[in-house]
């Protein structure tokens, strides 16, 4: 399916339509970019789409006594958020999001990706507790074939979540469809959605292995 044809038939895919950012995502596909400055717009991009994930959270009124008055004010109802990463990706994403939810848990699925199957392989799996009361925002910076973010949504509805989203920078039509075909009740945030996958399932034009990019590594 295409971009438009994706976006038609699920009301539950958010492509982030916002300048800051389609200019940090710009500077992420840059091969110049230093692993320095990649990790702090991957950082920042957390941010700015986990407070799009976010929108809907439940809250309720409670007392507070301002230096004039007392008055009702709503927080965050419920218990605190968990956010799940996809390692290892996924780390400097979720300490965006992190920077809006300081005290929410945090989870971590360790997934690699087999060079011949294209499936990932489970190394790792560390979760808080709670989960199936719990809002889980899943997070990985590529979806390019969608088989981890499956697998790992997998996982969490395995430990009994029903409240989760997703959120990524970069997203292929494969992917999106592959994912919402497993999952089509979780709701999805994505940076932008990409041309497509190349033979090695890579995400065209994308920014190449953001992983590497994000550590330094190769």
């Amino acid at each position: 399916m295409t971009r438009e044809q994706l976006l038609e038939k699920y009301d539950d895919i958010f492509v982030i339509n916002h300048p800051f950012v389609k200019h940090k995502l710009t500077s992420l596909r840059d091969k110049n970019t230093s692993t320095r400055e990649f990790r702090m717009l991957v950082e920042e991009l957390g941010t700015l789409i986990g407070y799009e994930a976010t929108r809907d959270l439940d809250t309720m009124d409670i007392e507070v006594e301002t230096p004039l008055e007392k008055a009702m004010c709503p927080v965050l109802k419920g218990k605190k958020l968990c956010i799940v990463t996809i390692m290892r990706a996924g780390n400097g994403l979720a300490e965006g999001v992190l920077k809006l939810s300081p005290s929410a848990r945090v989870g971590h699925v360790g997934l690699y990706r087999d060079p011949d199957t294209k499936q990932p392989v489970e190394y790792y799996l560390k979760m808080p507790h709670s989960v199936n009361e719990r809002t889980i925002i899943v997070v990985d910076p590529m979806l390019a074939t969608g088989n981890s973010a499956i697998m790992a949504i997998e996982k969490m509805k395995e430990m009994g979540a029903s409240d989760i989203r997703f959120i990524c920078l970069f997203a292929a039509p494969e992917g999106i469809q592959a994912f919402k075909e497993a999952h089509p009740d979780v709701a999805m945030y994505i940076g932008a959605i990409d041309r497509g996958l190349d033979d090695h399932a890579y995400i065209r034009p994308g920014v190449g292995d953001a992983g590497d990019r994000i550590y330094g590594t190769r």
